[in-house]
């Protein structure tokens, strides 16, 4: 297995590392507005986003992403600290406070003239990286306009760094461990991500490459984790990689099977325990406490399955400290200091996105970190 190669203990010519955030709300007032925001420009009624703010209201009206992404900002402040690396991380969000572009205007006001940026998703497609690059073009447009000149980077997608795929195989096999069933003929590894459609997909990764690199990263880090699992465990370890959070209307094709009409097939096939392992998702938030804990465990329990839910990486110490090696490998880069990016499982994937790389298939905009 492959170790991660850290490059020199230093983020120059970086000011502040900024933790660039989905959002979420924080109280049932926010709720609407939030979801508003989430959705605007797609002439969703408010009546449908209501059934949405439900989710939320089994939780107190509070998406628990924003406590998570301060966890994960206090957690990567220590190891920089432990580093000998005194720069701020910051927090920034797409949708909700603190939104993206008040943070880069503090970080500018307070000196910062080149950022780097570390988002909350691993994986390559649209939403999950070029929609990113796209919050950081309009922040540093809308701050251009108002006199303000400031560069921002960004860490390389991370879902073949080693560090991420080394945590979810721990993970997953404790929660083997955890649940108790001997035989390998009735034990599946359910892995779950978040569906996205399947022309974004089909144009995830480089515009010259062959698409479908969304799946294709999931289907490689959850063939390594049985791998490990089931060498760790002297097991033959069974999985397959499954699709929740599904939002587009029922006559746009999204990525299947649902996690649900999955646990229904392994129970219609005499499965009787199920490890589910959200790998699509680095924290806890809504997707993995209400689609798979709330109502992946509603299914599992009407089926009489035993199901245990793997943890996701949250502030593990080496995921955290894998993120560290990205941020000091892309300052490294920055000064033209050559540094191993290594990789496990596929390729690492650039830190400047190349042309056509994960389009936005609605208009094209300005996207920041890219060739494009």
């Amino acid at each position: 297995m492959p170790t991660s190669q850290p490059a020199a203990a230093s983020v120059a010519p970086y000011d502040a590392v900024v933790l660039v955030s989905f959002g979420g709300p924080e109280g049932p007032e926010e709720v609407m507005p939030f979801l508003r925001r989430v959705t605007g420009g797609r002439g969703i009624p408010d009546e449908r986003l209501a059934e949405v703010a439900h989710h939320y209201d089994r939780f107190g009206g509070k998406s628990p992403i924003n406590d998570q992404c301060r966890e994960l900002r206090a957690a990567l402040e220590a190891d920089l600290r432990r580093r000998g690396i005194d720069v701020p991380v910051l927090w920034g969000n797409r949708n909700s406070e603190p939104f993206l572009t008040d943070t880069l205007r503090d970080a500018y006001d307070a000196g910062a003239r080149r950022v780097l940026a570390v988002t909350t998703s691993a994986y390559s497609c649209y939403s999950s990286c070029r929609q990113y690059r796209e919050n950081i073009a309009d922040a540093l447009q809308t701050l251009q306009d108002e006199g303000r000149e400031l560069t921002v980077d960004k860490v390389r997608q991370y879902a073949t760094h080693p560090s991420f795929a080394r945590v979810n195989a721990r993970l997953v096999t404790d929660a083997v461990r955890q649940i108790g069933q001997p035989d390998d003929d009735k034990l599946r590894i359910v892995f779950v991500t978040h569906s996205i459609p399947e022309a974004m997909d089909d144009t995830s990764g480089p515009g010259d490459g062959e698409g479908n690199l969304y799946e294709h990263q999931h289907d490689e880090i959850a063939h390594v984790i049985l791998d490990e699992a089931g060498f760790t465990l002297d097991r033959e370890l069974t999985g397959a990689l499954v699709y929740c959070s599904r939002s587009g209307p029922p006559t746009q094709p999204w990525l299947e099977p649902d996690v649900n009409d999955h646990l229904r097939s392994l129970a219609a096939d005499g499965i009787t325990d199920v490890v589910v392992a959200p790998i699509g998702f680095i924290s806890d938030h809504m997707e993995v406490k209400f689609d798979l804990d709330v109502e992946a465990r509603e299914t599992a329990d009407e089926l009489g399955l035993n199901m245990v839910r793997v943890p996701t990486v949250g502030v593990d110490p080496e995921f955290v400290i894998g993120l560290v090696d990205l941020m000091t490998e892309r300052a490294a880069q920055a000064r033209n200091v050559p540094v191993e990016m290594v990789a496990w499982p596929g390729e690492a994937m650039p830190p400047v996105c190349r042309p056509g790389c994960c389009p936005n298939l609605r208009e094209a905009r300005p996207a920041a970190c890219g060739m494009d």
